[in-house]
């Protein structure tokens, strides 16, 4: 891929890649035999865990058919190739954010139902220090949600916990956090949730740790904020965005070049 021609997206915006374009009969076997898919998606999810946010999303989705990957998502995997050949200078930088007077901010968006294979949504939680991401997370959800709502509420969850942890480093390290850390969502009903127990009827059948949240909300640890979906950078860590909201929502991130 050394001279390939760049791209301006990490993933084709809009692919839904399933199990369903494996290889189904011995020629489309044998196509895949000799194709170093792992390798090249091991290459990916080195790069997305240690500084490149940008493709968390795209590298999870191709991580899932390392077994036994077909033709469709080997042209996946060269398209992320053909974007970081367009990108290879970009980074992480970190500095002071003239926007907030907060120690760190946090974000969670998920996309409702985003896998084909099992309707499982994907949870993004994205952490800002200054102006540079230090935590980033893009996951599959352990359950199958019945709504966007509670989709955005696990995510919101997974967000709190991560919020948590930090509080906790940065009381180790000598630095008192004052006031609920902000937890930066996009959805209305799911900070709803979060804030009032009177919304206990809509999410009474998801396990006992789905109400954590509401309780940290309770005790002024985590205080749920509302952000346009526009502006939301956590959505770039649930699924695959065109070219100008890609561009966008990196340098949110903190991804310069």
């Amino acid at each position: 891929m050394t001279d390939c021609k760049p791209v301006g997206t990490p993933m084709t915006p809009g692919l839904k890649l399933s199990k369903e374009e494996t290889p189904k009969t011995e020629e489309e076997l044998e196509e895949m035999k000799n194709i170093p898919y792992m390798n090249a998606v091991g290459s990916l999810l080195y790069l997305a865990t240690t500084s490149r946010p940008d493709i968390a999303y795209t590298a999870g989705v191709l991580a899932r058919f390392n077994s036994n990957p077909g033709v469709a998502h080997w042209r996946a995997v060269k398209h992320a190739f053909r974007y970081l050949k367009g990108t290879l200078d970009m980074k992480l930088e970190y500095g002071p954010d003239g926007e907030t007077e907060e120690q760190f901010v946090t974000f969670c968006d998920a996309d409702h139902g985003g896998n084909p294979d099992n309707g499982k949504s994907t949870s993004g939680i994205l952490v800002k220090v200054g102006r540079g991401a230090v935590i980033w997370i893009s996951k599959l959800q352990s359950i199958v949600t019945l709504s966007n709502t509670e989709a955005e509420h696990v995510a919101g969850v997974q967000g709190g916990k991560e919020i948590c942890w930090l509080r906790n480093m940065l009381m180790e390290l000598g630095y008192k956090t004052k006031g609920p850390s902000q937890l930066w969502m996009d959805n209305q009903s799911s900070m709803s949730v979060a804030k009032n127990p009177e919304h206990h009827g809509w999410m009474k059948h998801l396990d006992l740790q789905f109400y954590w949240l509401r309780d940290e909300v309770g005790r002024g640890t985590i205080e749920p904020m509302y952000m346009q979906t526009d502006d939301m950078p956590a959505d770039l860590l649930t699924k695959s965005l065109p070219k100008p909201k890609v561009e966008k929502l990196r340098n949110i991130m903190g991804l310069v070049l």
